[in-house]
């Protein structure tokens, strides 16, 4: 089979100093379909360098060009000949999708957020853009999803038939099973002044992460367990975070409120298993990557009831109602009361971590190759 690969925001991701989720998928998939003796890949990207290290491939011009010439006029992309010349089927991995009839094409859509909530996305250009994504989106013949929350909610918002989406969940990174040496956790807790016990909140500062929420969760606890188990919040300032912006500062003068921003991946691990939970309750995930990654770091979880989140956490995290600001501040509550609770948290979220693996979402993709192949 030869497949041509999206690698669009891969190589963006390697090139800038880190991958996104997106990136991060493309990378595992890649590096376990490489290894199939079956499968020969053939990248492709829009205007991202591609390192010569992953064969020959081919390169388009600007993504969001392309696609509005080829919904004007029906054709496929720019010199998109060279690669349906070439391969048997194409996987568009990142939501960069192409028009390339007459080759079949297997996309990866991770959610239909930007259509359902536009109001969480950023807004310059959004009806446009989304009005293309959905038109582009309707290009592939086979969709992959990564639960069946984002499978109901691609079909409602691009009209796509749900007979056409397989879900295929998306997995843990190794490394966040790795055990920390006593050297890395004091290094650590030195480097960012940690205390003993504290609460960690982790992702981009924007609408639907609901880090108010949590703010406002934790401003409920009393004065003294605010300053002994503060709220550590690990994210880089994202879009229409004014508000959030403001309750941090608020709360940074006491200390009750930490924000790092960034920690380099070097870090997080070690900052994470430190904490006495993640708090992660969010409006809205397609997957909610963050919950499995603390289930494998053996840390409580405390996150929604609502969305995908349920799917990913089964009975391994306290979930609840992500608009219920009370509810947020006793789950924290009953984390630090109740360690009986936290050992069965963390017992279960490590078994639930192990069932998500990168092979078995690389197994099941080329399941999807060799269906619509046959």
């Amino acid at each position: 089979m030869r497949i041509g690969f999206g690698v669009t925001a891969l190589c963006n991701g390697l090139s800038g100093g880190g991958l996104d989720g997106i990136g991060n998928y493309t990378r595992e998939i890649m590096s376990r379909m490489v290894s199939e003796p079956q499968v020969e890949l053939v990248p492709f990207s829009f205007r991202a360098a591609i390192p010569s290290d992953m064969g020959h491939s081919v390169q388009f011009g600007r993504y969001s060009v392309n696609t509005a010439l080829s919904v004007a006029t029906g054709t496929n992309f720019f010199g998109m000949g060279d690669l349906v010349s070439r391969v048997d089927l194409i996987h568009a991995t990142d939501h960069y999708v192409p028009r390339c009839k007459p080759v079949p094409m297997v996309a990866t859509l991770m959610d239909a957020i930007p259509l359902s909530h536009p109001q969480w996305s950023r807004s310059e250009f959004r009806g446009i853009k989304n009005f293309l994504w959905k038109r582009a989106a309707n290009w592939a013949d086979e969709v992959i999803t990564i639960s069946d929350y984002s499978k109901n909610e691609l079909s409602k918002w691009t009209g796509i038939a749900l007979n056409k989406i397989t879900v295929i969940p998306l997995a843990v990174d190794e490394r966040w099973f790795k055990e920390v040496s006593n050297v890395d956790f004091a290094r650590v807790r030195q480097l960012y002044q940690l205390p003993e016990t504290f609460f960690i909140s982790v992702g981009t500062l924007q609408p639907r992460k609901n880090v108010e929420s949590i703010i406002r969760a934790h401003r409920t606890l009393s004065p003294v367990e605010r300053l002994r188990t503060p709220l550590v919040i690990i994210g880089r300032e994202g879009w229409k975070c004014e508000e959030v912006m403001q309750l941090i500062n608020e709360d940074s003068v006491s200390g009750a409120v930490r924000w790092l921003e960034h920690v380099p991946d070097a870090n997080l691990l070690p900052v994470l298993k430190l904490a006495s939970a993640l708090v992660f309750p969010s409006l809205g995930e397609g997957f909610g990557l963050p919950v499995l990654e603390a289930f494998a770091a053996s840390v409580p979880v405390i996150t929604s009831n609502t969305t995908s989140l349920p799917e990913v956490t089964g009975d391994a995290a306290i979930t609840l109602n992500p608009l219920d600001v009370d509810a947020i501040a006793r789950a924290m509550q009953q984390v630090l009361d109740d360690q009986k609770l936290v050992l069965i948290l963390k017992q279960r979220g490590l078994a639930r971590a192990k069932e998500f693996t990168w092979q078995a979402c690389a197994d099941a993709t080329l399941q999807v190759y060799r269906k619509m192949l046959a």
